[in-house]
């Protein structure tokens, strides 16, 4: 068994599309429409036949309760994992990304948090290696 699609809540598809394509530089890899729903993915360059994420309209109240509770309390709603954080950390943050903390140690790696325009925080994680 393995992990093909995992789900982010999202408030705008077409905004979230652009932050994770233009921004983080994930590709797009699915959209298609059927009547109101719009099934929309984006893969890393580095694995496309890898774990998708799908960019999930969050048109559902408790859902957008939730989403921005854990947004209010810092709290990340995916984690990415880098093993270059400092440089995706200026390459991101140059192309206009919004960092709620800097590259951070911590115990066992180093983190960064970001705002993805669309409800969600991100954390950027690199792994230490001893």
């Amino acid at each position: 068994m393995k992990i093909k699609v995992t789900s982010i809540y999202v408030d705008n598809q077409d905004n979230a599309l652009r932050f994770y394509t233009e921004v983080l530089g994930f590709a797009k890899k699915t959209d298609f429409s059927q009547g109101p729903y719009r099934w929309l993915t984006v893969a890393s360059p580095e694995e496309p036949d890898g774990t998708e994420l799908q960019l999930s309209l969050n048109n559902n109240p408790t859902a957008k309760a939730h989403q921005q509770a854990m947004f209010e309390q810092g709290q990340p709603a995916i984690m990415l994992f880098t093993d270059d954080l400092k440089g995706d950390f200026e390459r991101i943050k140059a192309r206009g990304a919004e960092f709620t903390m800097p590259p951070t140690d911590v115990t066992g790696s180093t983190i960064a948090k970001l705002n993805d325009t669309c409800g969600n925080l991100i954390q950027l994680t690199q792994l230490k290696r001893y």
